[in-house]
């Protein structure tokens, strides 16, 4: 590339566009190669901006990272209330949730295998997006039950279903099930904890 064709990125960058263009180029690298090969030094080359450059925008590299997690929740949350709609379900919540980890294991493994969400107090952008989704999942349990036991049926929904995505995107499913399909374990759970809901529903009252 001519030095006359970079110098309206460049501009562009020093402008402030230079964060969202490095959160973009971090997230292409987390889909096509994982968090562990995102290099700030890279991306700047990338980029065609100096070294220095990124670190205006990101302390380090795990901050760059979190600014992906983040947006990758968000954008998680988004498909699941499309998925939804006005009233949540755990059927559709759980497939769409089951096929957004599937069709972005490097994003899902960032998400929820890098500890950056751990790492992240409770009034991070990181965190509130994160718990966020798992909100959607509260909203579909019976808004009758107590709140206790509907956050403890939302957790080990939630839970089950990230079990399935994880142990089905490592190709973990041990060979003697594997006739089951994940779509099929997803919809036995649902319907197991459908069950589940109906029964302490009718023992409340």
């Amino acid at each position: 590339m001519s030095e006359t064709a970079q110098a309206p990125r460049k501009a562009a960058y020093h402008h402030g566009d230079l964060r969202e263009a490095l959160i973009a180029a971090a997230t292409a690298e987390v889909e096509a190669r994982g968090h562990e090969a995102v290099s700030l030094s890279a991306l700047a080359r990338r980029l065609g901006v100096s070294q220095a450059a990124p670190y205006r925008h990101f302390p380090d590299r795990n901050a760059l990272l979190a600014a992906v997690a983040t947006q990758a929740f968000r954008t998680t949350g988004e498909v699941l209330r499309a998925a939804v709609g006005a009233r949540p379900r755990l059927g559709p919540l759980a497939h769409a949730y089951l096929a957004y980890g599937l069709d972005h294991p490097g994003l899902y493994a960032l998400m929820y295998g890098s500890r950056l969400v751990q790492r992240a107090s409770a009034d991070d952008a990181l965190y509130a997006a994160a718990d966020a989704n798992f909100d959607l999942t509260l909203a579909a349990v019976d808004p009758d039950l107590p709140d206790l036991t509907r956050r403890r049926f939302a957790l080990k929904f939630w839970t089950s279903l990230h079990g399935i995505v994880t142990l089905a995107e490592q190709g973990l499913i041990p060979p003697k099930i594997r006739q089951i399909s994940v779509a099929e374990l997803v919809d036995e759970l649902v319907h197991d904890t459908e069950l589940a809901i109906a029964a302490a529903k009718r023992a409340k009252g």
